[in-house]
């Protein structure tokens, strides 16, 4: 079963920097990598949007985080990390680790709450 734990949320004010982990230990290293991974956040009243995805080397943001937060990968530890910097009050939401697999599947952790204060 594939399970992803989160971990970084938190509260800070505007301006100020969080990182977040996802970690995907019952993940073999083959399937870690050979798929993408992401992080989603949702915010009341709001869909689920794309934060920022990477496959391989290749990483993807969505525009309102491009130049503030950045995605990387650790292999060897199964992880992900998001580096979120120049934080504003708008990118206060729940923060969602996916896993999308080549065959369609999704998987989900169970978020983490982000809040910047102004």
């Amino acid at each position: 079963q594939v399970r992803l734990v989160e971990s970084g949320g938190g509260l800070v004010q505007a301006g100020g920097s969080l990182r977040l982990s996802c970690a995907a230990p019952t993940t073999i290293l083959s399937v870690f990598t050979s798929n993408t991974m992401a992080w989603y956040r949702q915010t009341p009243g709001k869909e689920r949007e794309l934060v920022a995805s990477i496959y391989g080397s290749d990483t993807n943001y969505g525009d309102s985080v491009k130049g503030r937060f950045t995605i990387s990968k650790d292999n060897r530890k199964r992880t992900i990390y998001l580096q979120m910097n120049s934080l504003k009050p708008e990118d206060t939401g729940v923060y969602y680790c996916n896993h999308h697999w080549q065959n369609g599947n999704d998987y989900w952790g169970q978020g983490t709450q982000v809040t910047v204060s102004s």
